[in-house]
């Protein structure tokens, strides 16, 4: 049954502790590198290299699945282990020294390439990094812990797509050496990783023979499957943001200006994630899980029927503002139900329906547009949107309540 979330007295209430603004920081560090990147490529792909959107579609869906999919096996590998933090510096690792493919390719198989191997990277770090952050945080400031690591991953995924369009604009355009600039501070968040996060010791725990058996399975309680049933059906609404790149580029926003999308829409999400991981911890959960839901319909709704710039400011901005109401709160929910010794599996089981639902969602937004346009996909994304939120208003178990 997932805690009530009961927060300590303010003279009482512990602090965050260094290792989870450390694995904050990493991931800034890596977003920063991963958006200069992905702001661009979507572009890049339909633009230089002749791309379809569908194919934009499914080169996403297959690489966030693949991430998702690799979850599942580094986050058991982590409880069986018990090492954590391992497993999370070589998927930082592996996604530093894949990135100086992307300048260097001139294919699309050549990026296909590099983005399946930098999702890998990314499947090995997820679990273990989340489940070390549950690890971390003391008892009544989960939310909060989730929501900082949030906060600081998407304050990357704004500041990246910045430092592109300031490149853009010294540069006159050269995508490739923005690409090339992306791989510093990749091999920043790997030494990041390496020097200053730790394990936390559990001398006591029991350990996990077969995580992924039936029998270890079968001890995640109701609540949490309760959990990846309703995220999966949120996510098939919330396809990839490289169509809100599309979009942006569709209503004739500059080359140079495009990374803007991103900037607006992370800025949001990384202002929200962390007051909404701290109220998590002292409210009802399911009002503002429901609450970002509900954002995300709106945000669908202004990018299909709001014309021209307005229109995209206002979905964007409403895009960010339901990731950071979502994210955080999704994976806290995860650590209180799982139990402590099979949380690397239970993020990984997580991640994994989360990604084969976005997988489905890119394709067929992907689809829908080049049949239909792109008012076609934002409704349908609305539609799932507000089919979720039903669900979470039908459904929401009363061990949930905090």
């Amino acid at each position: 049954m997932l805690p009530s979330g009961s927060p300590p007295t303010a003279s009482t209430r512990p602090r965050l502790p260094a290792g989870i603004w450390a694995l904050g920081l990493v991931s800034m560090l890596m977003d920063i590198s991963s958006e200069m990147i992905h702001a661009l490529l979507p572009v890049y792909l339909v633009g230089a290299l002749g791309a379809s959107t569908l194919a934009v579609g499914v080169i996403e869906g297959i690489a966030e699945a693949t991430a998702a999919i690799t979850k599942v096996f580094s986050g058991a590998l982590s409880d069986w282990l018990g090492r954590r933090k391992l497993l999370a510096a070589i998927g930082y690792g592996l996604a530093a020294f894949t990135k100086p493919v992307f300048p260097l390719a001139d294919t699309v198989g050549w990026v296909v390439a590099a983005r399946f191997v930098d999702r890998i990277g990314k499947g090995i770090r997820g679990a273990p990094r989340d489940a070390l952050i549950a690890d971390l945080a003391p008892p009544g400031l989960r939310g909060a812990a989730f929501g900082l690591r949030q906060s600081l991953d998407t304050t990357g995924a704004f500041l990246g797509p910045l430092v592109a369009i300031g490149l853009m604009a010294l540069t006159g355009g050269d995508i490739r050496l923005v690409f090339w600039v992306a791989v510093l501070p990749a091999f920043g968040a790997f030494a990041l990783i390496s020097l200053a996060v730790h394990d936390v010791p559990r001398p006591g725990a029991e350990r996990v023979r077969a995580p992924l058996s039936r029998a270890e399975l079968a001890r995640l309680p109701a609540a949490y499957w309760w959990v990846v049933g309703i995220s999966a059906v949120f996510t098939v609404a919330r396809f990839s943001e490289a169509f809100l790149v599309l979009r942006a580029q569709e209503l004739g926003v500059a080359l140079a200006w495009i990374p803007a999308v991103l900037v607006v829409m992370n800025v949001v999400y990384s202002l929200s994630s962390y007051p909404v991981g701290v109220l998590a911890d002292r409210m009802h959960r399911g009002s503002l899980l429901g609450l970002g839901f509900a954002m995300l319909v709106a945000a669908d709704l202004a990018l299909a029927l709001v014309d021209g710039l307005p229109g995209l400011a206002i979905g964007v901005a409403l895009w960010g503002l339901h990731m950071g109401m979502t994210q955080g709160l999704l994976a806290a929910l995860v650590a209180d139900a799982a139990p402590a010794e099979l949380r690397g599996t239970a993020f990984g089981v997580f991640n994994l329906a989360g990604g084969l639902a976005l997988l489905v969602a890119s394709v067929v937004a992907g689809g829908l547009w080049d049949a239909f346009g792109s008012r076609a996909t934002f409704l349908c994304g609305a539609a799932f949107a507000a089919l979720a939120l039903v669900g979470l208003a039908w459904r929401w178990p009363d061990s949930a309540r905090g």
